[in-house]
């Protein structure tokens, strides 16, 4: 049994870890674009498009947060550590849920 909550433990570290990798990643590229934008002047619908990019990397990131989430909810031990990671993972979902809109929103807007 000790193995596999360890076994749980990790799995639930690693995909945090991707988590961080996929916001730095995206973090760095947004922040970047932005630094050219601001130099070159670039057009709104430029602008539009590396906000869109940067909130679709940040609903994966999300995504694998939550995941994470409920991998620990595997090997919690009693109901104040679960209630931890429930109210986590309602924080995340809300979060999710409402970048989500934001992105299909500017969509909308794009396309019209």
């Amino acid at each position: 049994m000790e193995l596999l909550k360890e076994i749980v433990h990790w799995t639930g570290t690693v995909i945090e870890l991707m988590a961080v990798v996929v916001i730095a990643y995206a973090s760095i590229e947004a922040f970047v674009v932005v630094v050219r934008t601001v130099v070159a002047q670039v057009s709104v619908e430029v602008k539009r498009t590396v906000w869109l990019r940067f909130l679709r990397f940040l609903v994966v990131a999300l995504t694998f947060q939550l995941a994470a989430d409920l991998v620990h909810v595997a090997i919690a031990r009693g109901w104040e550590d679960l209630g931890h990671v429930a109210a986590i993972a309602v924080i995340r979902t809300f979060l999710a849920y409402f970048l989500e809109r934001d992105l299909n929103e500017a969509n909308e807007h794009a396309r019209a």
